[in-house]
């Protein structure tokens, strides 16, 4: 076999010496096929000028034109201000934050330039700041480029044009087309895929007659050949996870059903079918001695606690640990609440571990855990040094997308016993659509609970504009007098914990004032633990009326007094996380209600996403539009192989090749497996260290 000439060493091209190796070392390259397949994130359009007065907000462009007047200002933050104009009838003014003696000397009235950069309205017109410019030197007309202009990641000390000059050099030595390719022929009939060699070379260097568009839009046939392979990749390198944990053991855990036949009976309510039904799926995954990687989605108020305490129970009657670990504090304490009550009339132990479970409370906590103690909750502190189970046989991970790859493999070698480890089982209230789980959980089999359990109300959601504020403080004074429970939500565009509290306590005070006779409670993300969960706690007694929060209450509150929510600038929050905000509500069998309060004026994108709200309680159709408006990075986060962000492809806009990839990649895998590897080093790489997750 010939040696693969995509692994060469990039010490091979001219120029790269130590200090470039380690500047593309960072960048995750290291072989010539990293330079190949390090796409380009756009393109810039310099094939063309555009007049300054058919400019469009927010668009970038390529303009040419004489600079009429140049204003410097020293108040507040220093700034150049250059007006430009073409004999056009516009004004465009470029403006420089960071500027140094030689620009003023080439920045001069009578100078004419060239500029390409993000069109803006200002204060005094339509604006760049910061373009590209380059002076031009006497009348005659210079030459546009001819292709568009591919822009690459970068990193420190790699500017575009050394990379794109070192991208030029490795594509010279692109090898042909059967050396290139790692499909085999036989899957690849009918598919309809353009030529790789030559898809890399379209992008690299899109030619003058290239579609324009389609390469703006990502649907051009070589994007999408690129795209293809990009998801094989992602899927292979899933399934090869699956497999290497399925080639592990974990305990076979199968009880007498004693407890939790108990537990069933103390309920007060009778399981709902999809709870039954995920419940099996979970008891015959722990009947096995192959490690269970089971997913469960289930809507907000959907049940799947009481479904992962069965499945606690199955450990524990089994002679087995289970710990169930919560990104925070206020979350796992609530599961901690629930479990107590569930599970200590039954005389099992659950233990508490969190940071602030400290001094001789985490000594007994920890002596409890290494004793056997059946049920540990906590954060992230449950991976931390010095945590010792006993015989951990279930970890149960909630809203997994929340926690770091090293989180999740600390806490199930926390259980390995040679080459035992536990079984997995992962919860989510973040309804996943069905394209984006078959791509991004490959590697875990999915339960849904779908359907709410009986008692549950809608909640009718309504959009108010913030002009409105004083109608919407009526309205809780009127809800609080009928003793019903207010929450009122602030959000920030700046997710800093210190400005949310800031906006929360000046909310605080406006309703304190507004309110008179009503207890007003506050809760943010800097109390201490402890003021958090008092005050979290008398407002689920009922002593306070009206609880002011940010958004740290978005998971696992239950208060089902609690009828009205209002969310104040709804309109900068994502789908999933409105709709998990609006779950904190209709949780008994009141009639309740969520104010969606916007600061008007709203962008067709916040009225398209307020509307759904409006429209539907459907968590898997929210989710659905959430991946059609704002596309799958936000709406997972972290996944075993990095982040779930692709240099080219794209979940929703390709979603018609995933059939296609999952074919291909289950043949790939059952009988080309040596190829499947090499598919997954060229587009994953370093990130297949995660394998093992």
């Amino acid at each position: 076999m010939q040696p693969d000439p995509g692994l060469q060493p990039l010490t091979a091209l001219p120029g790269v010496g130590p200090a470039l190796r380690e500047s593309l070392a960072r960048l995750g390259m290291s072989v010539l096929q990293d330079l190949w397949f390090h796409l380009p994130l756009r393109y810039e359009d310099r094939t063309r000028l555009v007049p300054i007065a058919d400019l469009r907000n927010g668009e970038p462009a390529q303009v040419e034109g004489v600079i009429e007047a140049v204003e410097r200002s020293f108040r507040g933050r220093p700034q150049l201000r250059v007006a430009l104009g073409d004999g056009s009838q516009g004004t465009l003014v470029l403006r420089f934050f960071h500027f140094h003696g030689a620009q003023l000397e080439q920045l001069k009235p009578g100078a004419r330039l060239r500029c390409y950069g993000e069109v803006r309205r200002g204060q005094h017109g339509l604006e760049m700041v910061h373009p590209q410019y380059q002076r031009i030197v006497g009348d005659e007309p210079t030459a546009v480029e001819e292709t568009l202009t591919p822009v690459y990641p970068t990193t420190e000390g790699l500017g575009q044009k050394r990379i794109g000059t070192l991208i030029q050099h490795a594509l010279a030595r692109l090898p042909d087309e059967e050396q290139l390719e790692l499909v085999p022929p036989s899957l690849r009939a009918g598919l309809r895929l353009a030529s790789l060699r030559k898809a890399l070379l379209f992008v690299h260097r899109p030619p003058p007659d290239a579609d324009v568009s389609q390469l703006l839009l990502g649907v051009h046939p070589a994007q999408q050949r690129l795209a293809f392979e990009e998801l094989l990749s992602h899927h292979l390198s899933l399934k090869q996870l699956r497999n290497a944990v399925r080639r592990q053991r974990a305990p076979a855990l199968e009880g007498d059903g004693a407890l939790r036949g108990q537990l069933l009976r103390a309920l007060p309510y009778a399981l709902t079918k999809a709870q039954r039904r995920v419940g099996a799926e979970i008891a015959a995954d722990l009947r096995v001695s192959e490690p269970m990687l089971r997913l469960v989605q289930g809507d907000v108020g959907s049940g799947k606690t009481v479904v992962a305490a069965l499945a606690a129970l199955n450990a524990v009657e089994a002679g087995h640990q289970a710990a169930l670990m919560a990104p925070t504090e206020l979350l796992a304490e609530q599961h901690l609440r629930t479990l107590r009550a569930w599970l200590e009339p039954l005389g099992i132990a659950v233990i508490w571990l969190a940071g602030k479970v400290q001094g001789r409370a985490r000594k007994a906590a920890l002596a409890a855990v290494a004793d056997g103690a059946g049920v540990v909750v906590g954060t992230h502190a449950l991976m931390q040094e010095g945590v010792e189970f006993r015989q951990l046989g279930l970890a149960i991970i909630d809203e997994q997308h929340r926690f770091g790859v090293h989180q999740r493999l600390a806490l199930r070698d926390k259980g390995r016993e040679g080459e035992r480890i536990p079984h997995q089982l992962v919860l989510t209230a973040t309804p996943i659509p069905r394209t984006l789980a078959m791509t991004a959980y490959a590697d875990l089999d999915v339960s849904i609970i779908d359907e709410l359990p009986p008692g549950r109300t809608p909640v009718t959601t309504v959009v108010v504009s913030s002009a409105r504020r004083a109608e919407v403080i009526a309205r809780i004074r009127a809800a609080c007098l009928d003793g019903r429970q207010v929450y009122w939500v602030c959000t920030l565009i700046e997710e800093t914990e210190l400005l949310q509290a800031q906006a929360a306590e000046v909310t605080h005070v406006e309703l304190s004032a507004a309110l008179p006779g009503l207890s007003i409670g506050l809760v943010h993300g800097r109390l201490k633990p402890r003021e958090k969960s008092a005050i979290m706690d008398a407002f689920k007694a009922g002593d306070i009326a009206v609880l002011v929060a940010t958004t740290v209450i978005e998971v696992g509150v239950d208060v089902p007094n609690a009828s009205l929510m209002v969310i104040e600038n709804a309109e900068r929050l994502g789908l999933a996380q409105l709709h998990q905000l609006r779950g904190r509500v209709g949780r008994g069998s009141i009639a309740s209600s969520c104010v969606l309060l916007y600061q008007p004026p709203l962008s067709q994108l916040a009225k398209a996403r307020l509307n759904v709200m409006r429209e539907t309680g459907d968590g898997f159709r929210i989710a659905e539009k959430d991946l059609e408006l704002r596309g799958p990075g936000e709406m997972l986060g972290t996944r075993q192989t990095g982040r779930l962000e692709f240099r080219i492809a794209d979940i929703q806009r390709d979603a018609a090749l995933l059939p296609s990839v999952q074919r291909v990649g289950e043949a790939l895998l059952a009988g080309y497996p040596e190829l499947a590897d090499r598919i997954v080093a060229r587009w994953v790489g370093a990130s297949a260290r995660y394998a093992g997750a």
